[in-house]
Parts: structure tokens; sequence; C-alpha cells
């Protein structure tokens, strides 16, 4: 026959008693039990008082092999009260622990409590050096964006001079092309005028040549009759006249 050594819960709501006694393994919860060891009364304010126990008996039954839960060895234990059971039980804890710790598993509450602090601090700190990994990244494209914006804006600086300065160059040049017309166009004017102007005067000292030819040549006949007529009175040609008369 296995025997247990394990509490029944006893009181009432909000006020919790437990009963330790030695019940058969297969008996239920509130059944028959074997015999009353003591009891445990967590709401006593002595400590003294909380744990009573009736340690030959409890040792009676261990030596008959009774086997303790996990509860009532923590209250063995507690009242100095040592089993193999205790012991095969911190091996098997420290075994269980080992193992879980190696899958990375937690094993009590407070590895549960730390594995999910260091996984916590863990994402923070992921969490903060992407953040940081992606600022450095904005950084770095904000800095190759605002450089390549002054590449385009010196580029396009420099264009427009080239191009104002072609197109002032192409103006000047349009300018002393115009002005190198301009003044061909005076001087072939100015010749043109010098030349009709030596036309004009030419033809002018012609006309005044032919008019004062005429004057002359009209002057001539003129005077031709009257030397005529005077040399026909002349006074040796009508002695002459009168002789042959």
């Amino acid at each position: 026959m296995a025997v247990k050594l394990r509490m029944t819960r006893m009181g009432r709501r909000h006020r919790p008693f437990f009963r330790i006694n030695a019940v058969e393994s297969r008996t239920p919860r509130d059944g028959r039990i074997l015999e009353k060891l003591g009891h445990y009364d967590p709401i006593a304010k002595d400590s003294s008082k909380q744990i009573v126990l009736n340690i030959e008996r409890i040792k009676y039954w261990l030596d008959k092999g009774a086997i303790p839960s996990d509860t009532v060895s923590q209250i063995l234990l507690r009242s100095g009260l040592k089993h193999k059971y205790a012991d095969q039980k911190a091996k098997q804890q420290a075994k269980a622990r080992a193992i879980a710790r190696a899958k990375g598993r937690p094993f009590t509450k407070a590895d549960r409590i730390a594995l999910e602090k260091a996984a916590e601090t863990a994402e923070k700190e992921a969490k903060a050096k992407t953040e940081e990994k992606a600022k450095a990244e904005a950084e770095a494209k904000a800095k190759t964006e605002e450089e390549a914006k002054a590449k385009d804006e010196e580029k396009a600086k420099a264009e427009a001079e080239t191009k104002a300065k072609t197109e002032e160059e192409a103006k000047a040049k349009d300018e002393e092309k115009a002005k190198a017309e301009a003044e061909a166009k005076v001087e072939l004017e100015t010749e043109e005028k010098a030349k009709a102007e030596a036309e004009v005067k030419a033809k002018t000292k012609e006309e005044a040549k032919v008019k004062d030819e005429q004057e002359a040549k009209g002057e001539a006949e003129k005077t031709e009759p009257v030397e005529k007529q005077e040399k026909e009175t002349a006074p040796g040609d009508s002695t002459d006249k009168t002789n042959e008369n």
C-alpha cells in the first residue's frame, strides 16, 4: 500500500486552514485518512503556531516509505525535519533545471521572469539598434540627397553660367557683326553719296563748260557781223571802192 503525506484544506472562505494527513495514494482529496499528523495555519500571527507537527508519527510514516507532497516536504524542511525525498526532489529539480536552462526554457517563476526580462532587454536593445541603424541610414540618405542636390545645383549653375556666357558671346558677336555691317553700309552709302556728288559735280561742270562754250560761241557769232561791218566801213576800203567806181 502506497502512502502519501499531503494536506487537506479546512476552514472557511478567506480563512484557510490546512491539515497534514497520511492517506493512501489512491484516496481522493476529501477521502478517508489514515492518520492526522499535524496542521498548517498560514493566518496565525505567531509564526511558531503556524506549523504544528507530530514529528514521531511523521518519521514513522517516512520510514514506512510514505512520500510527502512538495508542499508538505517544504513544511517538513522548514521545521528542521530532513528526509531522503527532499534530497531526491532537490536532485531531480537540479537536473530538470539544468536541462531546462540548456534548452533555454524557464524552470521556475523566477527563471521565467528572468528570461522575460532578458528577452525584453534584448528586444529593447535590438529595437534601439534597429532605430539607430535606421536613423544612421536616414541621415546618410539625407546627406547623399543633399550632396546630390548641391551637385545638381552646382551643375545647373555652371550650365546656366556657360549658357549665359555663350549667349553673351553670341550677342556680342551679333552686335559686332551688326556694327560691322552698319559701318560697311554707312561706308558704302558714303561712297555712293560721294560718287553721286562727284557725278553731279562732273555733270554740273560739264553743263557749265557746255554753257560757257555756247555763250562763247554766241558772243563770237555776235561779234563777227560787227567786225565785218567795221571792216567794210573802214577808210581804206572805202577809197579803194571809190577808185574802183
